[in-house]
């Protein structure tokens, strides 16, 4: 969980047709969202302090996340459902268009939005995004995917976390793995996660990105990656999709987190790529 924030942040919803969606603002000037799936906003804390002061900084919970109520709790979320959430907050707060950056599974989602809602953001930054469909190896990755989420439908969390890492090609020590996923998580932890490995995870990484609408239209896009991402699945599939674009990856520091691990340069890095 992230630090306290020490800045002043108005919390409040936003009623779609389906549900119900939370969002956070702190600052004022320029807009930037920062999105992730399936992170909650408490994620960017840190780093939607340090853009807030000199920036109007928006955060949300994605859609069946946390505060972010669905009317049907086993509605799938897709990354262009998440992104018509993103263009309807935007369009409330009406200060864009914004610079959006997602993380992971947010990547996916300012991707979709970028396509299906090119006038609400001039710029997207797609912090490593896990689509599977432009690797080479997509059909044993898809396999495996698979097979981790009836893992986790069987009950076995630790197994599906196992292999979620495996899958993700990320190394960790093993009394990292166990205190992270050996115990019962709490009842709203356990309920996003289920929510992640059920109805968020298959439909994101199973995203195909029309690469020739995001190539000419009229949104800027940039492909982040983490510089000590290296050789993980999100580096793999962020090179292919700049490749992909005809683009060099857009680098900031720290890894797949970086801007939660490493919030001040991460800040840093931001600022330099938003202004440039």
């Amino acid at each position: 969980m992230s630090s306290p924030t020490t800045m002043p942040v108005t919390t409040a919803t936003l009623a779609v047709p389906d549900g119900t969606l939370y969002f956070e603002v702190r600052g004022n000037g320029p807009l930037v969202a920062l999105v992730a799936a399936p992170m909650d906003a408490r994620a960017f804390g840190p780093l939607a302090d340090l853009l807030a002061t000199d920036h109007t900084v928006l955060t949300t919970d994605p859609r069946g996340i946390r505060h972010s109520r669905l009317h049907d709790s086993e509605q799938d979320s897709t990354p262009v459902l998440r992104a018509d959430d993103l263009a309807r907050l935007l369009t409330h707060l009406d200060a864009g268009p914004a610079t959006v950056l997602g993380s992971s599974g947010g990547a996916v989602t300012v991707l979709a939005l970028a396509q299906h809602h090119p006038q609400a953001a001039h710029t997207v930054i797609a912090h490593e995004p896990p689509l599977l469909l432009l690797l080479d190896d997509r059909a044993e990755l898809l396999a495996r995917e698979d097979d981790m989420v009836a893992t986790y439908r069987r009950g076995d969390r630790l197994g599906a976390w196992r292999k979620f890492l495996a899958n993700a090609n990320i190394t960790m020590p093993e009394e990292m793995i166990q205190g992270m996923f050996a115990a019962t998580p709490d009842p709203q932890d356990a309920a996003d996660e289920r929510f992640q490995y059920l109805h968020t995870l298959q439909g994101t990484t199973r995203y195909e990105p029309d690469i020739a609408a995001l190539r000419d239209g009229p949104t800027r896009v940039l492909v982040g990656l983490g510089a000590d991402s290296a050789g993980e699945l999100c580096d793999r599939s962020s090179r292919a999709l700049a490749a992909a674009l005809g683009v060099s990856p857009t680098m900031f520091p720290g890894g797949h987190i970086g801007f939660a691990d490493a919030p001040a340069a991460f800040a840093a890095r931001l600022r330099e790529v938003v202004t440039g």
